[in-house]
C-alpha cells in the first residue's frame, strides 16, 4: 500500500516544521528518504508509525548535518517505516546467548484499575519504593511471605473515586493518574500551559566562543564528543544509545542505591561505557562526577524534577563547572514539561498515555472497529498504544536536540539547554492526526511479531550481533560474576542480538555490533559498573 500525495505532503510539513523552527536549512531535508507506509506498519488509531519514522529520521538527519558542518560531506539518511516502528519496541526483540530474557519489565500489580465512580486509574509500581507507597495509600500490607495481589489492589481501589485517588498519590509523590479522555485533558490547566511548547525546546544559556570539533575524517558525526548519560528507564537511555551509535563516547552513570531495570538497561546501554557513583553518600564520588563534567560536551539527564539540582548537578551548576573549559549541552527529559501545575510531578510513558487521552481514545477506536466487524456487543475498555511510543519518540527527539545544540556550538558558540517532555511528545503525536478504525486495526496493518526464540524471521533479518564488552574487574562476593549486570568480568564473552539502528546513513554507518579492533572495545557492557569513571581515548587508554 503506497502513500497518497496528500499524505506525503503532510509528512514533509511535519518534518519541515520541526527542522526549520530550529534554524536548520530546509534544503538539507532533501537528504532524508522515507520508505514503506507508516500507517500500515502497526495497528493503532494514532499515527505512531509515522511518529517513529519522523523522530528517528530527524535524529539521523541532524547527525548527518553535524557531520556536514565538521567535514563538508553531505549524505542521505534512509528510514523504513516498519523498521522504525519495530525500533519503537526494541527492548522486546533482543536476545542474549540465543535466549530471550524473561519478560519481567512490569510489576505484578502495575496497570489499570476501575474506581468507585466508574472511572479508571493507572498505577506504576515497577520500582519497589513506588509499589510500597501506593500500597500504603491503599492500606494494604505485605511481606516477603505474603505479597499483595492484583485482586487485593483492585478491591482497595474500588473504594476510591478516580480523582480522589490521583490526588492522594500526587500528595505522596507516587506514580498514579486517572484515565482521561482527550477533551478532558485538553481543558485542564496543565494542558493549557503546554499548548504553545515545541516538541523540542533549545535555549541558549550563555555565550562562549564557537566550539572547534576536529573534522572526524572517516569517523562518525559525534566522534570526539563526550556525553555524560545520567538517565534511566527508556527515553533518556535511548537518547544516549543514539548518540553512541553516531560515534560519541557515552558514559552511563547510575547510582548503586537505586533499583536497576536489567531487562531495559542491557538493551539501552549497548555501545556505551557504564559506571556507578554514589552522589548521596560519597563526597569523593561527587568530585569524580565534577571532574567528568569538565571534559564533557553533553550532560544528559532524565531524573525527576529537582533530583540532580538538589545534588549540585542542575543546569546552572554544570554550566558553572564548565567555565573556562568551553560550552556544554545540558539535555533534560521530564514527564510533564517545565510549566503548569504538574511540572514537578513524576510520570512515565504509560501514565502520560493514560492521563492525556491516548488509552481512552484508542479504546474507543478499537470498539468501533470491532462493531464494524459484526461484534455489536463489543464493550469499551481502555487500550494502551502498542508500545511505549512516547518514551521512544522522546529519546530520539532528545538526540535530535543535542545534535542541533552541538551544531549551534560550532556555528555561534555558547552553552545550550535541550528540553523534551513526554506530555509534549504526546501532544505532537496527536497533531499528526488519527486513522480510521477500519484502516488502523484491519488486515492491512502488520502486528508485532511474536517474541521468542528462535527469533522471528523479520526480526532476525533486522538484527545485529554484539559481543559482550570486557569492561573491568569489580569483585563482588555477593554475586556470581558474569551471570547478571553487576559483578566480576565474565570468563567468556556472551553474544547479544539487537535490532539494527533504523536510520541508515550513507557515508557514516552507525557503530553497532561486533566491530574491528581499530574501533576499540565498544560492545555491549551488559552490566552497570563495567568501567572506571574516566574518559578514554580511541586506543582504550584513560586520562588517569
Amino acid at each position: 500500500m503506497t502513500m497518497s500525495s496528500e499524505n506525503v505532503l503532510g509528512i514533509y510539513s511535519a518534518l519541515k516544521l520541526i527542522w526549520t523552527s530550529n534554524d536548520l536549512p530546509e534544503e538539507f531535508l532533501s537528504h532524508l528518504k522515507f520508505t514503506g507506509n507508516p500507517d500500515t506498519s502497526i495497528p493503532s488509531s494514532f499515527r505512531v508509525g509515522l511518529a517513529a519514522q519522523i523522530s528517528i529520521g530527524l535524529a539521523g538527519l541532524s547527525a548527518a548535518y553535524l557531520h556536514y558542518l565538521r567535514t563538508g560531506v553531505a549524505q542521505d539518511v534512509v528510514v523504513d517505516a516498519r523498521h522504525a516502528v519495530l525500533s519503537f519496541h526494541s527492548e522486546a526483540w533482543y536476545t542474549i546467548s540465543d535466549a530471550v530474557p524473561a519478560d519481567g519489565t512490569w510489576d505484578s500489580i502495575a496497570g489499570l484499575y476501575q474506581t468507585k465512580d466508574n472511572g479508571w486509574v493507572r498505577i506504576h509500581t515497577n520500582f519497589p519504593h513506588h509499589r510500597a507507597g501506593v500500597l500504603s495509600i491503599l492500606s494494604i500490607s505485605e511481606s516477603p511471605e505474603s505479597q499483595a495481589s492484583r485482586n487485593d489492589v483492585a478491591a482497595a481501589i474500588l473504594r476510591w473515586d478516580a480523582q480522589e485517588f490521583e490526588d492522594a498519590c500526587a500528595k505522596r509523590g507516587m506514580c498514579a493518574f486517572k484515565l482521561r479522555e482527550t477533551a478532558e485533558w485538553e481543558k485542564s490547566d496543565h494542558a493549557q500551559a503546554l499548548s504553545n511548547s515545541p516538541v523540542v525546546e533549545i535555549q541558549t544559556i550563555n555565550d562562549f566562543p564557537t566550539k572547534t570539533l576536529p573534522a572526524p575524517d572517516h569517523y562518525r558525526p559525534l566522534h570526539n564528543v563526550n556525553v555524560l548519560d545520567l538517565s534511566r528507564v527508556l527515553a533518556g537511555p535511548i537518547a544516549g544509545r543514539t548518540l553512541a551509535a553516531h560515534g560519541a563516547q557515552v558514559l552511563l552513570v547510575t547510582s548503586p542505591n537505586l533499583p536497576s531495570l536489567p531487562l531495559l538497561d542491557v538493551e539501552t546501554s549497548i555501545g556505551k561505557r557504564t559506571t556507578q557513583l554514589d552522589l548521596d553518600v560519597l563526597s569523593s564520588d561527587k568530585e569524580k562526577l565534577r571532574d567528568l563534567v569538565k571534559d564533557a560536551d553533553v550532560f544528559l539527564q532524565a531524573y525527576r524534577p529537582g533530583g540532580l539540582e538538589s545534588r549540585g548537578f542542575g543546569v546552572d551548576d554544570v554550566v558553572k563547572m564548565k567555565e573556562g573549559g568551553g560550552g556544554v549541552v545540558y539535555a533534560s527529559l521530564r514527564a510533564w514539561g517545565w510549566d503548569g501545575p504538574w511540572a514537578n510531578r513524576r510520570g512515565l510513558d504509560s501514565l502520560v498515555q493514560t492521563a492525556t487521552g491516548f488509552n481512552a481514545e484508542e479504546g474507543k477506536a478499537y470498539q468501533t472497529f470491532l462493531k464494524s466487524q459484526g461484534k455489536a456487543d463489543a464493550e469499551w475498555s481502555p487500550r494502551p498504544l502498542p508500545m511505549q511510543a512516547l518514551d521512544h519518540a522522546a529519546g530520539y527527539f532528545l538526540a535530535f536536540g543535542i545534535h542541533v545544540a552541538l551544531a549551534r556550538m560550532i556555528k555561534v558558540g555558547g552553552s545550550h539547554e535541550v528540553r523534551v517532555s513526554l506530555a509534549g511528545v504526546g501532544r505532537w503525536i496527536r497533531s499528526l492526526g488519527r486513522l480510521d478504525p477500519e484502516q488502523a486495526f484491519g488486515p492491512q496493518t502488520q502486528p508485532f511479531p511474536k517474541r521468542g526464540w528462535p527469533l522471528n524471521e523479520e526480526i532476525e533479518k533486522l538484527s545485529v550481533v554484539w559481543s559482550e564488552r570486557w569492561g573491568k574487574d569489580r569483585p563482588n562476593p555477593d554475586r556470581e560474576g558474569g551471570n547478571g549486570y553487576i559483578g566480576i568480568r565474565p570468563k567468556e564473552r556472551k553474544k547479544m542480538m539487537t535490532l539494527r539502528h533504523a536510520a541508515i546513513l550513507g557515508v557514516t554507518p552507525v557503530r553497532e555490533g561486533v566491530l574491528g579492533m581499530d574501533e576499540g572495545d565498544w560492545g555491549a557492557p551488559m552490566r552497570l559498573d563495567a568501567d572506571d569513571p574516566v574518559w578514554v581515548r580511541d586506543d582504550g587508554s584513560s586520562n588517569l
